[in-house]
């Protein structure tokens, strides 16, 4: 069973299309995230969610 660790972003109603696009872009080339969920609410801010596999490492001996 795969499991995923999960970050909430919410970013305010002036934040531009440009500006998301480049933090979600530099917390998917150095973190190692997908993007799981977008909302946008009324009142204009934007929830992200991203996620990522748990890699567990199993001992050997």
């Amino acid at each position: 069973m795969i499991q995923y660790e999960y970050r909430v972003l919410t970013f305010p109603r002036d934040a531009t299309r440009t500006d998301v696009r480049q933090v979600l872009t530099e917390h998917a080339e150095y973190g190692h995230w997908e993007l799981a969920r977008t909302r946008l609410y009324l009142g204009g801010h934007r929830r992200v969610w991203l996620r990522r596999k748990i890699i567990r490492v199993q001992r050997t001996a």
